[in-house]
């Protein structure tokens, strides 16, 4: 178990209860990236989502009162199946009234803009908003307009917090650490929100990160520090611990960015031949969905390194713990 010095668990009455430094305290707080997280608050996510992850897997009652009373409104304007169904299964766990809002159903196909809609969910009485948008900012934009707790659930390229914390909390169910971990997120890292919010969380826990990919779907302009970038696969997963796989946005193929699919896969997929140059531990990742055959083999998505399924289950956890930690008061 991963209890940090500030933290220790108690349930009373079926509500989990993590007492925390006062230092450290998300109550009230909307999560919109992770650059302003702390390694603390990190690892306060994390600890909690340790227990969350017990709620999860008990037989029986998997209900908590924890957010009994508050109300959550998941806003998609992109499709999503793990993120935005986990999200609603935590909200539920813990007590929450939970309502999905899907942008094909919705007055946002009659031309309703982001602010009116925003406000209209505000004044139902919500208590939080989780909310995915294709442009960049979104989410922060939304904090500025309504004063529900607003989750980014992803925002164009810029963010996916929830996702980087599942990562990290998959990471260290598995290897027992992270700090002194090399990771290589391999793929798209040019349009990925997921490499973003990972390099930010991985190395303010102590991580070491590399980035490869072609090189046009690297940043061109390089905006993070302490991470090395390749051009070459085998030198970036050489003794990784770790390789985090990001999906082929095959919808960019359009703009030619890569020669081939096929190319893509013989140059820079993920197969049992690979990853001999990994650690023989080596963990696999994948946010999903996954494109078999392309940036990933099937072999290695069922392999026993690979922890894809776990993060599914894991990603509950963690949002359980996002929600609770912001909506649930400093106990």
């Amino acid at each position: 178990m991963f209890y940090s010095a500030n933290s220790f668990l108690l349930i009373n009455k079926g509500v989990i209860f993590l007492k925390k430094n006062s230092a450290v305290n998300l109550s009230g707080r909307s999560v919109v990236a992770l650059e302003n997280f702390s390694a603390a608050e990190i690892r306060l996510v994390l600890d909690t989502a340790y227990e969350m992850k017990k709620i999860i897997r008990r037989g029986g009652e998997k209900k908590l009162p924890n957010l009994r009373g508050k109300a959550i409104v998941n806003l998609f304007y992109e499709p999503s199946t793990r993120t935005r169904t986990s999200f609603e299964l935590a909200g539920k766990y813990l007590g929450a009234d939970v309502v999905s809002i899907n942008s094909g159903t919705s007055s946002i196909v009659k031309g309703e803009s982001l602010r009116d809609t925003l406000r209209t969910i505000e004044a139902m009485g919500v208590d939080a908003i989780v909310m995915r948008h294709k442009a960049e900012g979104a989410a922060d934009f939304a904090t500025r307009v309504v004063k529900p707790i607003i989750i980014n659930a992803g925002d164009g390229a810029h963010a996916h917090p929830s996702q980087a914390l599942l990562d990290l909390f998959t990471i260290e169910q598995r290897k027992g650490r992270l700090a002194g971990l090399k990771v290589a997120i391999v793929g798209d890292i040019l349009h990925s929100r997921v490499a973003r919010s990972d390099v930010y969380a991985m190395t303010k826990m102590g991580m070491e990160v590399h980035f490869v990919g072609p090189k046009t779907l690297l940043p061109r302009f390089f905006e993070f520090d302490g991470v090395t970038v390749h051009e070459n696969l085998d030198d970036a997963i050489k003794n990784a611990d770790v390789i985090n796989v990001l999906r082929i946005q095959l919808e960019r193929q359009q703009a030619g960015l890569f020669p081939s699919t096929r190319e893509y896969a013989r140059v820079f997929g993920i197969n049992n031949d690979r990853l001999k140059l990994a650690a023989d531990d080596v963990l696999i990742l994948h946010p999903g969905p996954q494109n078999k055959g392309l940036e990933i083999s099937s072999e290695v998505t069922y392999c026993e390194q690979s922890a894809i399924h776990d993060q599914v289950q894991n990603g509950v956890a963690v949002r359980m713990a996002l929600l609770d930690l912001t909506l649930g008061g400093a106990n």
